[in-house]
């Protein structure tokens, strides 16, 4: 991973002057996270694909309400406009603090009919996608004195798996290892660039996010915490 610096401004876009970005921002727990991000002092960039209209729509909300806020597109299975997503907020607020991924798909399938197309497209939004954006979120933090504070958003079983979601199951099963591994890499290059984790119940699209976002926020804040996996039961 190598630095691309950004310079700690002293213009403040925020009374705090954090930036954070969210991907799948535009609905569900994303949209939570946006919402508790904006509240305590961040300006948001909310990322979106095929909804972009609703990404556009909560950033405008917002701005309404004061919160300096951006909406971004880019399909997670594309490895370029993942990247620039991740430097149009740079460029757009001169630094980056956060980044929550928490875009993630769940198609349902039948054993029967379920293709290696199908894992390839699951684990390309779900793992490969978060990979890219940590990845180039950690190159941007790390040319940042203070750092920043990166959390990924996974899923895990509870007991019995779920029908026809053996694609989702495998590729959000893997983000907590990616969590600690990327937590590993990245403190070697800055003491202060930190990688989590939170798993939300079975799936992260599901209705009840208090819990999940209660951990991203304590995740964020803390910054002792690196290779941390927090369990949000009760979520999806």
């Amino acid at each position: 991973m190598e630095s691309r610096a950004v310079p700690d401004s002293s213009a403040r876009v925020t009374p705090t002057g954090r930036v954070a970005l969210i991907t799948g921002g535009e609905s569900g727990l994303g949209a939570a996270v946006v919402r508790a991000l904006a509240a305590t002092g961040h300006a948001v960039a909310i990322h979106a694909h095929a909804a972009l209209h609703q990404a556009r729509a909560l950033a405008e909300e917002l701005a309404g309400a004061g919160v300096p806020s951006l909406a971004l597109t880019a399909d997670l299975r594309e490895d370029g406009p993942v990247r620039t997503v991740v430097h149009r907020v740079a460029d757009r607020f001169g630094r980056l603090d956060a980044l929550v991924a928490c875009a993630a798909v769940a198609r349902p399938c039948r054993l029967e009919d379920a293709t290696a197309d199908d894992l390839r497209m699951h684990f390309d939004v779900n793992c490969v996608g978060a990979f890219v954006a940590a990845q180039e979120a950690a190159a941007l933090m790390a040319g940042q004195a203070s750092g920043g504070g990166i959390v990924l958003v996974g899923a895990a079983l509870r007991e019995a798996a779920p029908a026809e979601r053996l694609a989702a199951v495998l590729s959000q099963g893997t983000i907590p290892h990616m969590a600690r591994c990327l937590a590993a890499e990245c403190a070697a290059r800055h003491p202060r660039v930190r990688v989590n984790c939170v798993v939300a119940g079975e799936f992260p699209a599901g209705t009840g996010h208090d819990r999940a976002v209660r951990a991203i926020l304590s995740l964020l804040e803390d910054e002792s915490a690196s290779g941390t996996c927090l369990a949000a039961d009760g979520v999806g």
